[in-house]
């Protein structure tokens, strides 16, 4: 089976069989059979793809119900850290962060389901970053977390000098004051 477990209940990576010729390479990068026998039950509605050079960072972003979204999330083109923080009140990871290199290299994805807060940086120049979405986006109801939140204290593997954010995502709220509802 191409799924490993995470530490933290239903965060799931999935490493894709490829094969590779004097051509190329070939791989799935979603089956809806494969994923359910893998245990993840999902209606994928939206997909989403964003470029962004060396530095950026985008998140920690959520969205509450009834909008929450679960995600698989894979890289394109370049390197990235990803992060998800199990935000599901009553969770015995509750606050608990996983992070992984993913790239075009690896290949692989991160099943990322309802209840967590996500986000990632660019690691490599420039990177093309795809996700695939089991809900629709909801401006209403999104919410988010601070990337350097000291209570989370995650390691985004560059210096806070490099680190490229919008507005937006550096007046998030800190961890135990994000939306809830």
């Amino acid at each position: 089976m191409p799924f490993i477990d995470t530490p933290i209940d239903g965060l799931k990576v999935f490493l894709p069989n490829v094969w590779e010729d004097t051509r190329g390479y070939f791989f799935e990068s979603f089956n809806q059979n494969l994923f359910e026998q893998g245990g993840i039950i999902a209606e994928f509605v939206q997909d989403n793809q964003a470029r962004s050079s060396y530095g950026v960072l985008r998140g920690l972003h959520y969205q509450v119900e009834p909008y929450a979204q679960a995600k698989l999330v894979r890289v394109l083109q370049g390197e990235v850290l990803d992060v998800a923080v199990d935000i599901r009140e009553g969770s015995p990871t509750y606050g608990q962060s996983y992070s992984l290199v993913l790239s075009a290299e690896n290949k692989r994805q991160l099943y990322v389901p309802r209840g967590f807060a996500h986000g990632y940086v660019v690691l490599s120049e420039t990177a093309e970053f795809f996700y695939k979405c089991d809900n629709y986006y909801s401006k209403e109801h999104e919410g988010g977390i601070r990337f350097d939140d000291p209570t989370l204290d995650i390691d985004w593997g560059i210096s806070q000098e490099d680190l490229i954010l919008s507005e937006k995502d550096q007046g998030l709220p800190a961890f135990g004051e994000h939306r809830k509802e």
